[in-house]
């Protein structure tokens, strides 16, 4: 995922599911999309917490820059080139640097309910190399058969228009989980990508689109993760509107500089009331990412250390 440089996998089979998992969910996170929920949903099974890697010690010694710790992102633009729906062929783009002492892995080939085709191989590359790792999926704007197939299924009032977008949404989380267990990746926290996605567009129903982002945040959230998000401010207001979750944020500076993606660490670049944790650039065709400050000092609260 570049964020603004990324050019906008696999069939729409439904993977199976994997014993790896998160950590105990979170507080539902609230916003100005209120779909009703029903008590009658019954929520996914928690994902169980995991025992202690052994090399989860390694942590608490990686060596930082300043208080930053230099980090890559990756997904299916990396995979072999041709795989992935036709709209999102795989390039072959370049893997993460040598330095890069975590990555964020990609759950989707663009929209939702499409998994990275190549999950994985790209998980088994940064477990070969005992990096840290995380997760994030993109979300997007389900088209009307997802919707009906979707609609009443979740936790959200599917006889109405946002309910049954929102349950849509959770679908489109939970989708998301199976693919990511399946290819054995663990993680604390998934990150939710909120951006345009070309050939897969939003709705002009900033309410509605919100509505999808809410329940794929609960989704994840029910399935045992934390959440954050990722975007900038400009984008998450021009697809959601002023929806706040308060969750953590993942702030995206394009094609620019480790400097500027530094300054997306500040109180200027809030997306939707969170805490700065990434700041991510691009740089000769890779995603570069840095912890921002404070983050350094427990770096196994966004990663697992493979």
């Amino acid at each position: 995922m570049a964020l603004l440089a990324l050019a906008a996998c696999a069939g729409d089979g439904e993977p199976s599911s994997a014993p790896s998992s998160g950590p105990p969910a979170s507080a539902t996170p609230t916003g100005v999309v209120t779909p009703t929920p029903t008590e009658a949903a019954t929520p996914p099974p928690a994902a169980p917490t995991p025992t202690r890697d052994p090399l989860a010690d390694l942590v608490e010694e990686v060596e930082v820059d300043e208080g930053e710790v230099l980090g890559a992102d990756m997904s299916w633009p990396q995979c072999p080139p041709g795989l992935g729906i036709p709209q999102k062929r795989s390039s072959g783009q370049p893997m993460p640097v040598a330095e890069a002492r975590y990555v964020v892995v990609g759950l989707t080939n663009g929209p939702g309910f499409y998994p990275n085709p190549c999950l994985a191989d790209q998980v088994a590359w940064v477990r070969e190399r005992r990096l840290m790792v995380g997760a994030y999926a993109v979300a997007s704007y389900p088209p009307a058969d997802r919707i009906a197939r979707h609609g009443q299924d979740g936790p959200y009032d599917g006889s109405t228009d946002l309910g049954a977008l929102a349950n849509t949404g959770y679908q489109q989380a939970l989708f998301n989980v199976r693919s990511m267990r399946a290819a054995g990746l663990t993680t604390p926290v998934v990150w939710v990508d909120v951006e345009p996605v070309p050939d897969f567009a939003w709705s002009s129903d900033r309410s509605a689109n919100a509505a999808v982002v809410s329940g794929a945040a609960r989704g994840y959230e029910d399935a045992g993760y934390r959440i954050g998000v990722y975007s900038t401010p400009l984008l998450w207001d021009g697809v959601v509107g002023d929806l706040e979750l308060g969750v953590p944020e993942w702030r995206a500076a394009g094609q620019t500089s480790r400097v500027e993606a530094r300054s997306r660490c500040g109180d200027d670049w809030t997306i939707q009331g969170g805490e700065a944790v990434l700041g991510q650039w691009v740089e000769a065709d890779r995603d570069m990412n840095i912890t921002c400050p404070g983050v350094s000092a427990d770096l196994s609260a966004w990663f697992h250390q493979f």
